[in-house]
């Protein structure tokens, strides 16, 4: 699947966002190892602590269906359906990402394509608790 093909998806999946409070629609498509794709899209809450973005639904979703291995990530974000400028995940879709990809995890966002590593240099991880 192309860069271009994932972002497409990850802007397919903004559309079914719930974000009645923020206005800002996000989706996410996530590329398994194995090509199949997850989108997910964030789901706000009015106890914002409670919203879920979309990079953690898609990930979640793909995490409880037995995959568990990551190729790439799209995510496309906006207030007003122009996703040309770069939505970047936040720090806990970061964390989350870093428990199951490596450093070389792509991302990709309208701008171009990323590492986990450019977002993330210093993870914690499984070996940081020993």
């Amino acid at each position: 699947m192309s860069n271009e093909e994932l972002f497409q998806a990850a802007v397919k999946a903004a559309g079914m966002a719930y974000s009645k409070y923020s206005g800002f629609s996000v989706g996410a498509a996530l590329l398994t190892v194995s090509g199949k794709l997850f989108t997910g899209c964030n789901i706000e809450n009015a106890s914002y602590s409670l919203t879920n973005c979309a990079e953690r639904t898609a990930i979640f979703k793909a995490v409880s269906e037995g995959h568990t291995e990551f190729a790439a990530i799209a995510i496309a974000g906006s207030m007003t359906e122009d996703y040309s400028k770069p939505c970047c995940p936040c720090g806990a879709c970061l964390q989350v990402m870093s428990e199951f990809c490596g450093n070389d995890m792509k991302i990709v966002l309208s701008d171009g394509e990323y590492k986990l590593s450019d977002f993330l240099p210093k993870r914690f991880d499984e070996e940081s608790m020993k």
